[in-house]
């Protein structure tokens, strides 16, 4: 898959899925319907200006739009794009803490 099929993927169902037309879409952010639709059909490769006036007019961060484009071309679905942290646990201190004393584990 190439990265404008699953860009061209994303915007559409995001457009969609806000009950927006491809007119709508148009008017509002000023791009003309082919140019659109040949975005939508990943036959072409929006611009960062074009990207940021779709994301605007969506409701969409640039980076919420990134993140589910990166799932779309991974073909995953997303849950979160940082890794899981793993918290060590904390050890027993050997002898009694004084009042207002820190506890830093070993």
């Amino acid at each position: 898959m190439l990265l404008r099929h699953a860009m061209g993927s994303v915007l559409r169902r995001i457009r969609t899925e806000r009950g927006a037309t491809l007119r709508q879409l148009s008017e509002r952010s000023r791009i003309s319907i082919p140019y659109l639709s040949e975005i939508e059909r990943g036959r072409k490769e929006a611009s960062s200006e074009i990207l940021a006036a779709l994301c605007r007019v969506l409701d969409v961060t640039e980076g919420e739009l990134l993140t589910l484009v990166a799932a779309e071309f991974a073909g995953t679905p997303v849950l979160s794009l940082l890794p899981e942290r793993v918290v060590e646990p904390l050890h027993e201190v050997a002898e009694p803490a004084r009042p207002g004393a820190l506890l830093l584990a070993a």
